[in-house]
């Protein structure tokens, strides 16, 4: 199949209705593994920043993975500080880890704090249950990777991935 062929994708939060952003990415046959490409996932990276640039917050790292959890890119902005990327993976790590956006997985952390510690410890520390975790999806609902964004309020990092 082309790769030339696309088709918008939602960009969205799996606990919540939200306006998606849309992207572009590649189709591919039924049935076909797919995962974000590194053209896409710079798209999503450079318009996550712009969404930060546009409301004002400070300077931001964002993280986009795979559905095995492996780096496809990592943009951070001048005067970020040092963990801001390492927070980043860990909140798009626990999207994809658990399969819901890294919102749901504070409320659940809120809930059953056992749990949520005990998956971290699973994950090598490498697991921040607070927002700014946000799992990508086809049109299908197929998993194709997670954006993770860290530097601001976490809510505020959130709504740079929306």
């Amino acid at each position: 199949m082309n790769r030339e062929q696309i088709f918008p994708v939602k960009l969205h939060l799996i606990y919540t209705q939200t306006k998606p952003l849309q992207v572009c990415l590649t189709k591919l046959k039924e049935g076909i593994f797919m995962s974000i490409t590194l053209k896409q996932a710079r798209i999503i990276a450079e318009a996550s920043i712009a969404k930060g640039r546009e409301l004002d917050l400070k300077p931001l790292s964002v993280v986009i993975l795979d559905p095995r959890t492996s780096l496809v890119a990592c943009n951070s902005e001048e005067g970020v500080s040092q963990m801001r990327w390492r927070i980043a993976q860990g909140k798009a790590n626990a999207a994809i880890q658990l399969g819901m956006g890294s919102r749901a997985l504070m409320n659940r952390a809120e809930q059953q704090a056992y749990f949520i510690q005990s998956i971290n410890g699973l994950a090598d520390g490498e697991f921040v249950p607070v927002p700014g975790g946000v799992l990508i999806r086809d049109t299908g609902g197929n998993l194709l990777g997670a954006v993770g964004i860290s530097g601001d309020t976490s809510d505020n990092d959130e709504a740079a991935a929306l």
